[in-house]
């Protein structure tokens, strides 16, 4: 072009921090070929260390790795005003309630446990990442809209202080849209956040889905969500009193 250059879009840059160099390797190849710059720390203090030069956008972080738990990494980036902002997802084999409920209130995005299925660990990375540009609270311990509440820490849904049983994809689906009111969610952007790019997995999942979880607002004698559908787009959850918490 005449000699002048064109200015490209950084990647977004991960950090991993795992000392498993199989499971490293693993997440640093497939995360490479989806488009991140990605780095590597196999220890705590390293992994503090390059959160705090680099200013990753992801962190990928197992609770047990050497010389600084998990957790405490978290607890700091997250306390920092620097760093606070930066996305952490804990990949670890601790599978106990209360580890994820721990992970959560030292303020970990979201929680994958060992062994993962990588497309659906590949669509956890990029939601945090949509989140992050919506706008989304990060951190937020409970996201409310009006007589509902998305707990994230303790995976639970509520609705005027009574509680709606429901599966993961449904929480999963219900978190995103109540996350970002407003905002409209294609069929395919929330097929890739909550199942990842599973070939086998139609867009009409997210409507049967959808659908099974109104009915649970029903059976449970509660208001349904205000889930109002775009037509020929996607789904969206109607702006009403949000607050996070």
């Amino acid at each position: 072009m005449d000699g002048l250059a064109v200015a490209r879009k950084p990647l977004p840059r991960v950090l991993v921090a795992e000392d498993e160099p199989d499971v490293a390797e693993l997440l640093r190849f497939n995360l490479t070929g989806d488009g991140y710059d990605v780095k590597v720390a196999a220890n705590g203090a390293e992994a503090l260390r390059q959160v705090q030069q680099l200013k990753p956008d992801v962190v990928l972080l197992d609770i047990m790795v050497p010389q600084l738990n998990g957790w405490e990494i978290c607890r700091r980036i997250k306390q920092s005003a620097e760093t606070r902002g930066t996305a952490v997802i804990m990949v670890t084999g601790r599978v106990e309630e209360g580890d994820k409920v721990l992970g959560f209130e030292v303020g970990a995005d979201d929680y994958v446990t060992k062994p993962f299925a990588i497309r659906e660990l590949l669509a956890r990375v990029r939601a945090v990442l949509r989140r992050a540009h919506a706008g989304d609270t990060r951190g937020a311990a409970t996201v409310k809209l009006g007589g509902l509440e998305v707990d994230r820490y303790r995976f639970e849904i509520r609705m005027n202080s009574r509680t709606v049983k429901v599966t993961r994809r449904e929480f999963e689906l219900l978190a995103i849209l109540a996350g970002a009111p407003g905002r409209v969610f294609t069929r395919e952007e929330l097929l890739d956040a909550v199942w990842g790019r599973d070939g086998f997995v139609e867009p009409r999942t997210v409507d049967v889905h959808l659908a099974r979880l109104r009915s649970r607002f029903e059976a449970a004698g509660v208001p349904e969500p205000a889930i109002e559908t775009v037509r020929g787009v996607g789904y969206r959850m109607r702006e009403a009193g949000r607050t996070d918490t």
